[in-house]
């Protein structure tokens, strides 16, 4: 402000000081007017000297009350949770997790007892197609006896141990009964009779396979047991 009165004052002492003194040579009656004039720009610029302006110390002093007054202002607005806040948070976490375990024993009961669900309809299932399974009879027990027998002490193709339990007085139905109800490798079977035959006596490789196929072996059970002889 003190800069203000006095820049005016200045400007107006110049300004209207010219003024004054043209008139007063050119005596047009405005002299008196435009000293008076000068005389206010005079007093405005004596008041602009007199105002104190502030000093570069005071606003430099000045910044830092405003910044301690809003960082006041912050450390009132970020205030500490209490206990019972704390406390109430730590409930909540506490709450949530007993929840979430509890889901998962919920699911885990779940899923066991699908799992035994599935276990009983499936037992239930095999025991239902078990009793649809005609009884066999004491004949058909004995052909499935003898058939073990065989298969345990010789070679025989399926064809050929059938044929074997017909030879035995076994009906054919009975005995084709009796091989299907065995468990045996007839591939591993092939290979233990291409080995028998090939101890006993000397043969060529084709004649080795068309031996096996004569015994009732496949072309394919053939070939595989004398390509495992090396012939």
């Amino acid at each position: 402000m003190s800069i203000f009165f006095g820049l005016i004052g200045f400007v107006g002492i110049i300004v209207f000081g010219i003024m004054a003194i043209v008139a007063s040579v050119k005596k047009n009656g405005k002299a008196k007017k435009n000293f008076i004039i000068t005389g206010v720009c005079f007093v405005l610029f004596v008041i602009g000297l007199s105002l104190p302006s502030p000093t570069p110390l005071e606003e430099v002093t000045a910044e830092p009350e405003q910044t301690e007054e809003v960082e006041n202002e912050v450390s009132e607005e970020v205030e500490e949770p209490t206990q019972e806040e704390i406390d109430a948070e730590e409930q909540a976490k506490k709450e949530q997790e007993e929840q979430a375990k509890k889901e998962a024993e919920e699911q885990a009961k779940l899923e066991a007892e699908q799992k035994a669900k599935e276990e009983t309809e499936a037992k239930k299932k095999a025991e239902e197609e078990k009793a649809k399974e005609p009884e066999l009879s004491a004949s058909q027990q004995n052909a499935i006896r003898q058939a073990e027998n065989y298969i345990s002490m010789m070679p025989f193709s399926k064809t050929g141990l059938i044929k074997q339990l017909e030879f035995e007085g076994y009906a054919t139905d009975e005995a084709t009964l009796a091989v299907e109800n065995i468990e045996v490798d007839w591939r591993e079977q092939a290979v233990k009779h291409a080995e028998q035959y090939n101890s006993t006596m000397p043969m060529s490789r084709q004649g080795l396979i068309d031996q096996l196929i004569y015994e009732g072996h496949g072309q394919d059970d053939s070939a595989y047991a004398v390509d495992q002889l090396g012939l």
